[in-house]
């Protein structure tokens, strides 16, 4: 018997986002889950689905993403972090501009988590980015956002979350927290 694959390649090349489709036989399982990509300059970026989660665009990169068919975006920085406008920069360029910002592990709190987790399932469907300076802090609320919003599996949720950006033990505890209440 012949089994036929479907797989899905993502490139982010130059503006636009290519999807490709191939067709391969007798193939195994392709992962699904975080794919590693590419926007400018912009460190740590990773793509699921429509959703691009990342550290921090630059101006640039804000055009790129635009041009890459970015809706919506949601930072979690505080606009103390930059020294530039972003909320301007990405609402004149014709996106939606959400800040649901917190900094060290004592300030993601369950209301920081249910506005993020509320913003990411009300835009399900568009194409989404969420970024902080470094994914450090998106990965604690894709952790959160996956097991609540999209029901996986915590062990795969932290697994991604991981893969995305998150290394504070602290940011990873509150999410773990959050998930344990909510439940």
């Amino acid at each position: 018997m012949r089994t036929i694959l479907n797989l899905v390649f993502v490139s982010l090349i130059g503006p636009a986002l290519v999807v490709v489709h191939a067709e391969t036989p007798d193939a195994s399982p392709v992962k699904e889950g975080v794919v590693t990509a590419k926007l400018g300059d912009t460190k740590n970026v990773h793509v699921f689905g429509e959703t691009l989660l990342c550290g921090q665009p630059s101006t640039e990169d804000f055009l790129v993403a635009k041009g890459r068919g970015v809706e919506v975006v949601i930072t979690l920085r505080k606009t103390a972090e930059i020294a530039w406008d972003e909320e301007r920069v990405v609402k004149d360029l014709g996106m939606e501009f959400h800040r649901i910002a917190f900094g060290a592990p004592p300030t993601l709190t369950d209301d920081v988590f249910k506005k993020s987790l509320a913003l990411l399932a009300a835009n399900k469907g568009k194409s989404v980015m969420l970024h902080c300076g470094s994914a450090n802090r998106v990965g604690a609320i894709w952790l959160a956002h996956r097991v609540l919003n999209d029901s996986v599996e915590l062990q795969t949720a932290r697994e991604e979350a991981k893969e995305v950006g998150l290394r504070t033990v602290g940011y990873e505890q509150r999410a773990l927290q959050f998930i344990a209440k909510e439940k």
